[in-house]
């Protein structure tokens, strides 16, 4: 039996496409398996499903390491447990092959960069929404209540002709919305 070239592409979320990935790896693979979640979950059914299926002499074939690895660590212990089964990894948009020693060391330095990436991302993201923080820029979904209606809902509230559910109906929120906005609004009163 000659060696397969299985393929494995990723995208983060139903809305992405995978069409550049596509479009690379179609040519230089047997098969094409694609999976639509993100590469933090915990388990990734088809990426499991890939490399159980993979057999000596068989190429497990990515577009970008990142679409399969999570971390550099990852990727270099996941490339010793297929190795030792006989199996090599091609990283196709950059021409990597760990069948040769060459190839085998880019894939070090390329698994430590990608690493080295998603850790300045993080970083640089982390930065940003201090420094948008900072200048008293509001992250996150819109309120559902704006300050105005909680000040008058509370108003209800405390005249106990109302209950917290008649209220939150009234506005269209969940009871436990409206709960936590009045808690807001009194520990910001309670800070002043």
């Amino acid at each position: 039996m000659s060696a397969r070239r299985i393929g494995y592409l990723r995208v983060s979320t139903a809305e992405q496409r995978p069409d550049r990935q596509i479009d690379g790896l179609r040519h230089i693979c047997d098969e094409l398996h694609i999976e639509k979640i993100s590469a933090t979950s915990k388990r990734r059914a088809v990426y499991e499903s890939v490399i159980a299926g993979l057999q000596p002499g068989d190429f497990f074939v990515i577009w970008d390491l990142d679409r399969a690895f999570r971390s550099a660590k990852d990727a270099l212990v996941e490339l010793d447990r297929l190795r030792e089964r006989g199996i090599e990894i091609q990283i196709a948009n950059l021409s990597i092959d760990t069948a040769t020693p060459y190839g085998m060391l880019l894939y070090t330095f390329v698994s430590g960069l990608a690493e080295f990436e998603r850790r300045l991302l993080s970083q640089r993201t982390r930065e940003g929404l201090a420094a948008a923080r900072g200048r008293g820029v509001r992250l996150g979904r819109p309120p559902k209540m704006t300050a105005a209606q909680i000040k008058t809902a509370r108003k209800k509230l405390a005249g106990k002709h109302a209950t917290t559910a008649s209220v939150a109906a009234f506005y269209g929120v969940h009871p436990w919305t409206l709960r936590r906005a009045i808690n807001r609004l009194d520990t910001q009163l309670t800070d002043a």
